[in-house]
């Protein structure tokens, strides 16, 4: 009787280990994606500084700057929707400063603002570097027909207008009434599921323990 047990009970046993040790790497992994996402966080609310010279995608990714300069009406409106406002754009504007032309995401409009005036001959905007990766193999090229784009692709965007490969994500902008709102960067859009994964893993290490269990049970009793 004892043999029979030995083949589901060591299924069980290993099937349990493997299961929990899944669960266990992703509570360790959910330590360090709640730490990266800290990190994130304390970066983004740093006191603004200067626009860099040479912004650097890793080293400067959400710096915090602080730039005025000119909006001179050349934008590349980029197709979002919002859960509480529906479809609209990001605007994304050329801004001149000095002599260094710039990006600046400015925010949503609703589908009605998209071609709105928003040139304004002196502001200040306050918000973070940021090079998004949002193009995939299924984002559409642009509808150049449309003035429409379908990604904050900052190398392709900046060569559209013109301008540095540098995006400033507004958090403020003063001097004028752009009739935006603001949709500055956060960390809300970085996936962080490895809880849930840990959840998963682990009911199945009980139901697959629940299994082993139930399939001796069912050999004790033929005995």
């Amino acid at each position: 009787m004892l043999r029979r047990l030995i083949a589901p009970l060591t299924l069980g046993l290993v099937g349990v280990a493997i299961l929990l040790a899944l669960g266990i790497w992703q509570v360790q992994r959910l330590g360090w994606k709640e730490g990266i996402l800290a990190e994130i966080e304390a970066r983004i609310a740093e006191a603004p500084v200067a626009l860099p010279g040479a912004p650097d995608p890793v080293a400067d990714r959400y710096l915090p700057v602080i730039v005025s300069g000119a909006l001179g009406g050349q934008e590349a409106p980029v197709l979002v929707s919002l859960k509480d406002a529906g479809p609209g754009f990001r605007i994304i504007s050329a801004l001149t400063s000095g002599d260094r032309r710039v990006m600046v995401d400015l925010g949503f409009v609703p589908e009605a603002g998209k071609d709105a005036s928003r040139m304004a001959p002196e502001v200040t905007i306050t918000g973070n570097l940021h090079w998004p990766d949002e193009v995939d193999r299924w984002t559409p090229a642009p509808d150049a027909a449309r003035g429409i784009w379908f990604a904050r692709d900052v190398a392709v965007l900046a060569e559209a207008l013109g301008t540095e490969p540098v995006l400033i994500v507004a958090r403020e902008i003063a001097g004028a009434d752009l009739g935006v709102r603001t949709l500055p960067v956060s960390t809300d859009g970085i996936p962080n599921n490895h809880l849930n994964y840990a959840i998963t893993w682990f009911l199945l290490a009980l139901a697959w323990a629940g299994m082993a269990v139930f399939m001796g049970a069912r050999i004790l009793r033929k005995e």
